[in-house]
Formats: structure tokens, C-alpha cells, sequence
């Protein structure tokens, strides 16, 4: 048998958009105008084919209203605000080096700043952090950020070398751009005539005669990069939260509109005669049908003998039900790997079973995770490159600056459902009131509240902490090591007996051990069923038969 290899195959995909039109459709999409996404989509190319909801043109006289449902702005601010108001304070080890930090935060207003990166992060997916100086403005470094729109990198061998950020001014409805090159060491500035790309004098434009270039201490840019997740489409890019979302947005505000058209269109339709048409009480003209308000439709008079002309109503059925369930789908689509719906304040309990929607309300808490986790790693290499720029523009020696990003612990918006989880467990004997305690307020709460809430519950509930009696070994003791543990011979019916009693004061761990036909009693309590697990797998690789509650 021979095998030959596949002939090489050669595919040539061309992509819908480049970086900057996909920060524009991602911008488009976040500022949520209807009309904004009509003309966005009719326009770019291989989107006139009316495929997509926002593409597609209406026949001429069976126009349907296109709604957004806001949804993408609504996820980014969300999540924007959940991780700022959680961002608690910088730490610093030295409190010279706090004091300083505050005067220039302060000044910059750096809070609002960081709320303003996390939301373009979010949207864009990347952006950069421009530091500068000017006597003029301000004594201390001026902190800004500049979204992947306008913004760009160079890279060498995956290491950042320059990052460039682009502003746009317009003198005399000619558009120029300026470029900052902001490398390790230097600051260069060209400005560019957008229609031909031509450097040309930066005094063109009188606001920026007086940029000149900058050479510093070579180890030191006065820049940093800040992104979320990796794109996979543009080397050095991060990628944007609506990247992989946008069709389901599409198809989310699709099934929305078309609900919308069909209670429109679902209203009761009167059949009149010609001759008790609505008319002007003035001038005696018909009232002309109005699909919105003052719908009708014109049936001919009824001519035949007795007969009456009369006024029918009919009213269309509308599935309610096969729109809601559609709506459903493409909201759950949106939102999946995201953020919870609780989180947006949507009703859970129409969507989905409380089991399901409790895992749902996980993704909330590791969406935010991932941002914390960015900004806790990048803002403090950011401080330190603020602190060189103060000791460079001083010709004082860069020193180490350590300092951390505290977050207070995020609260789950849906606390009813955490009591739920836990009532549950505590009933069925697999969490004590310590663990059920610990498991609700986490590090919202101290240590001491904790244990005063412990004690407080135990009180109500009746529950004391006297030791638990100990087991009745009937039989003959045949050793007594120095270890203290006592050895005692008994029949088969005895120890059956012993191990019985034994599994009733632990409802969930191990109390047992049997080894070379010794059993070895125990009461090692578990505070849930995977440590029990994890107890039960070490003795049985000692070679121990295990006596277990809790678990299978």
C-alpha cells in the first residue's frame, strides 16, 4: 500500500475590515445608535449584501423599525463600574512615596483616568498610558490614555520598542494628524497631511509650535501599554469584548425589532363598510387609514335585502411565546463568557432554573477577575515609569518604587441565591455553621464579626460546642502503645456495631480506617465533599480500606 501526500492547497481569505475599521465598528457598537449602525453596515464592504439585520434594506412600503437594545454599552459600562468601584487604593511601602503618588493623582484626576482605560480596554481592546510634561499646565507628570483607535506599536522580537499616538486636528477644513513617537530614551513628533500622507512643519498648526523633540535617560519610555486578552487576528493587539459577539448582537436586536413590528402590526383590525367610514365632523372627508394609530380596511357595503352593515373586528394571534423563547436564546448568546444577567438586573427567573443561573453568575466574577488581574499587574509598572519621569525632570536617579492595587471583594448581586446554595447544604448536613458563615460574607466581613455571627447562630439555633460522647469499645484490650492508642479484640457483629455508631457522629468525612483486619477509628470531619474525597484517595494509596460518609 502507498499513500500519497495531499496536494498543497493555497487559500486566499480576504478580511471584512482592517484594525482601525474594526475599533470604528467596535466604537459604533458601543455608543448604540440605530441609525449610526444602519449607515455603518450599508457601508462597509460586503455589507450592502443584506445578510445582517443592520444591513439589510426594507421592501419599499414593508418597512420594519430597526431597534437596539443597547446591550454592548450597557456590558462595558457595567463591567467598567463594577471594577473601579471596587478599586480600593494604592499601597506603597514607603509613606513618602504614597504622599507623593496622592498629590499626583490628584492633579490628574488618575481615578477617573483609570475608569476611562478600563472602558476603552474593554471596547477597543488595547491602549497606552502618554506621559508628558509641561511647566504651564502642571508641576507633576500629565497622565493620559489613549484607546487602540489611536494608538499604535512597534515591536521587536514580541518587546515593545515604540508606541505612537495619533491625534487628529483639523485648520481650515484641511484634517492633519500628529504622530508622537514615544521610544525607550526619546520623544519625536511628526505631523502629517491626512489625504497624502506628506510630513510637513509642525508650526502649521500654531497649538503645536511649541512641541520640540526630547532625548532622555535611554532605559525609560514614557509610555505603557495596557490590553485585554490577545487578538487573533493582529500581532501585538489585545482583543476587543465584542470581537466574537458582534452577530450575536446583530441577531439579538433582529429578534427584538421583529417582536416589536409584530405587536405593531398585531393590533385589532376593524372591518368597516364604505358607508360607515370615519369621517371629518367639519368637512365630511374620510379619515385616511394610519397603520400606527387609525387602522383599517374598506369593505364594500352590504346591498342585499335585511342585510345590516356592520363594523367587524378581528384580532391576530401573536406567539408570544416563540418570540420570547428567540429573545431568550440570542440574549443568553450575548451575554455568555461576559457577564451574568443578574449582574444587568435581568429578571433570572424567566430566563432560566435557579441551577443553571447560578453558574451564570460566575462569569460575572471571572470576567472582572481577568481585569482585575490586568490592572493589578500594569498599573504598578505604570507608577514606577511616573516616578522616573519625576526624578529624570528633577536630573534626580530613578529609584525602586513598590507599591500594590487593592480591590475590595466583589459582592455577588445575587445574594439570595448564595443563601439559597448554602441553606441547602447546611440542612443536609454538609456544611457547618462556620463554613456556611465563611462561604456568605468572605472577605467582606472580619474574622471577629465572623466568629460573633457564629456564635450569635449557634445561639438561636440551639446548637452547642460540648464535646461529642465517645464510643463504647466493648472488648478485650490487647495492647496499650506509648502512642496512647488502644487496641482492643472484639467479634465481627461488635465491631460491625462500633462502626455503626461511629458513621453517626460524621455526617460527612471519615470515620473509620481497616487495614490487615485492624480497623483504626477515626472522626476526621470534612467541611465538604471534595476534601473528603481528596482524605479518601491518600489512605486508600496507604493501602487502607476507608470508612467514609459524604461521599459514594
Amino acid at each position: 500500500m502507498k499513500i500519497q501526500d495531499a496536494p498543497k492547497q493555497t487559500f486566499s481569505i480576504r478580511e471584512l475590515l482592517d484594525h482601525d475599521g474594526n475599533c470604528v465598528k467596535n466604537i459604533i457598537w458601543y455608543r448604540g445608535e440605530s441609525y449610526e449602525l444602519t449607515q455603518f453596515y450599508q457601508n462597509i464592504p460586503g455589507g450592502a449584501d443584506g445578510v445582517k439585520f443592520w444591513a439589510a434594506k426594507s421592501t419599499v412600503g414593508r418597512e420594519i423599525r430597526k431597534i437596539h437594545t443597547g446591550l454592548p454599552g450597557i456590558i462595558v459600562d457595567r463591567l467598567t463600574d463594577i471594577v473601579i468601584n471596587d478599586f480600593s487604593q494604592i499601597s506603597f511601602n514607603k509613606e513618602s512615596d504614597k504622599r507623593e503618588w496622592n498629590d499626583i493623582s490628584k492633579d490628574n484626576n488618575f481615578k477617573e483616568i483609570l475608569k476611562d482605560a478600563v472602558n476603552k480596554m474593554l471596547i477597543l481592546g488595547d491602549g497606552a498610558f502618554k506621559l508628558s510634561l509641561d511647566e504651564s499646565i502642571s508641576r507633576y507628570p500629565i497622565i493620559e490614555f489613549y484607546g487602540a483607535d489611536k494608538v499604535d506599536y512597534v515591536y521587536n522580537r514580541g518587546r515593545i520598542q515604540e508606541v505612537v499616538f495619533i491625534t487628529e486636528y483639523t485648520q481650515n477644513e484641511t484634517v492633519y494628524v500628529l504622530k508622537e513617537h514615544y521610544g525607550y530614551g526619546y520623544i519625536k513628533y511628526k505631523l502629517y497631511r491626512e489625504t497624502d500622507n506628506v510630513e510637513i512643519p509642525l508650526d502649521t498648526i500654531p497649538i503645536l509650535s511649541n512641541l520640540e523633540d526630547m532625548e532622555f535617560d535611554n532605559s525609560l519610555i514614557m509610555a505603557h501599554p495596557i490590553k485585554y486578552g490577545k487578538s487573533p487576528k493582529w500581532e501585538g493587539r489585545g482583543q476587543s469584548i465584542f470581537d466574537k459577539k458582534t452577530d450575536d448582537f446583530d441577531a439579538l436586536d433582529e429578534a427584538w425589532s421583529q417582536w416589536m413590528d409584530a405587536l405593531r402590526k398585531g393590533r385589532s383590525k376593524e372591518w368597516i363598510p364604505e358607508s360607515l367610514l370615519p369621517r371629518n365632523p367639519d368637512t365630511g372627508a374620510i379619515i385616511k387609514s394610519n397603520a400606527f394609530d387609525n387602522s383599517y380596511i374598506i369593505k364594500g357595503d352590504d346591498m342585499s335585502e335585511n342585510s345590516q352593515n356592520k363594523i367587524e373586528v378581528t384580532q391576530p394571534a401573536i406567539p408570544h411565546d416563540s418570540y420570547l423563547a428567540t429573545y431568550i436564546t440570542a440574549l443568553d448568546l450575548c451575554l455568555q463568557g461576559l457577564i451574568s444577567p443578574s449582574t444587568l438586573g435581568i429578571d433570572v427567573k424567566k430566563l432560566d432554573n435557579a441551577d443553571a443561573q447560578r453558574e451564570k453568575e460566575k462569569t460575572t466574577l471571572y470576567t472582572r477577575g481577568n481585569i482585575v488581574d490586568i490592572l493589578q499587574d500594569q498599573i504598578p509598572l505604570f507608577i514606577q515609569k511616573v516616578f522616573d519621569v519625576v526624578s529624570i525632570s528633577q536630573n534626580n536617579m530613578p529609584t525602586e518604587i513598590k507599591c500594590t492595587i487593592d480591590f475590595s471583594e466583589y459582592a455577588n448581586p445575587s445574594f439570595e441565591s448564595q443563601v439559597e446554595t448554602v441553606g441547602k447544604a447546611k440542612t443536609q448536613g454538609i456544611m457547618s455553621v462556620e463554613a456556611s458563615v465563611d462561604e456568605l460574607y468572605g472577605d467582606t466581613k472580619d474574622e471577629e464579626w465572623k466568629k460573633e455571627e457564629v456564635a450569635r447562630l449557634k445561639a438561636e439555633q440551639g446548637i452547642t460546642d460540648e464535646e461529642e460522647p465517645a464510643l463504647k469499645l466493648e472488648g478485650e484490650m490487647i495492647n496499650e502503645g506509648n502512642s496512647g492508642k488502644k487496641v482492643y479484640q472484639m467479634s465481627k457483629n461488635k465491631a460491625m456495631n462500633l462502626l455503626r455508631l461511629a458513621s453517626e457522629q460524621v455526617p460527612i468525612g471519615i470515620y473509620a480506617l481497616e487495614k490487615d483486619k485492624v480497623i483504626e477509628m477515626r472522626n476526621d470531619k470534612c467541611s465538604s465533599v471534595t476534601q473528603v474525597k481528596k482524605l479518601k484517595r491518600q489512605f486508600k494509596k496507604a493501602g487502607f480500606r476507608v470508612y467514609a460518609n459524604g461521599v459514594d
